[in-house]
């Protein structure tokens, strides 16, 4: 066997170890862990409805759904508000112990009053949850949610951002996370114990 091809066939293993290795990262990067113990966490912010204040202790004793968008989105959050109505009607009177809640990454925008007529249109039950800059920035934190502002060239901007729901216990521990682009029939499947 020539030295050449010796060579080369002992490079081939490492370099498709090195490619699983990079596609873990990747993977690693992008996918949040099912089992993080840190999901979730203490938060105080504004209902866009009632303009009270509501911290994570506000919704004790009942299941949290959380999604975090903003109201200018053109097509995650729609998507993923309208799926959680239609999980929300699925579950019937199970949906008593579930409070859907829509927090906006956009404080610029997303004043109480925009917040309260949005989240109106898809769910009366969908509560709309605001704060300023920095409140933002910590429940985004808590909940390890990807957000960042990118301007267009006509001076608008849209909010590149994570796609998930949180689901939390009654306590306010994480159960697990509902991919926002599932029906309100498989949402409320994954709802239901």
């Amino acid at each position: 066997m020539s030295e050449k091809f010796r060579d080369s066939i002992l490079l081939v293993p490492i370099a498709m170890m090195a490619a699983i290795a990079a596609t873990v990262a990747v993977v690693w990067l992008v996918l949040p862990s099912a089992a993080s113990p840190n999901i979730g966490g203490p938060f105080k912010l504004t209902d866009a409805n009632t303009g009270e204040t509501v911290t994570d202790q506000t919704y004790r004793g009942k299941t949290m759904l959380i999604y975090f968008g903003y109201t200018y989105c053109p097509d995650a959050c729609p998507t993923a508000l309208n799926n959680i109505s239609q999980a929300m009607a699925k579950l019937g009177p199970a949906a008593n112990n579930v409070v859907p809640l829509f927090i906006s990454i956009d404080p610029a925008r997303d004043t109480p009053k925009v917040m309260a007529n949005y989240v109106k249109a898809f769910d009366p039950r969908i509560q709309g949850l605001v704060g300023d800059a920095a409140a933002t920035a910590k429940v985004a934190k808590e909940f390890d949610v990807y957000y960042e502002r990118r301007d267009e060239p006509d001076g608008t901007y849209f909010i590149d951002h994570s796609s998930l729901i949180y689901m939390m216990d009654g306590t306010g521990k994480f159960l697990k996370y509902l991919p926002s682009s599932e029906s309100g029939t498989q949402l409320a499947g994954a709802i239901l114990p």
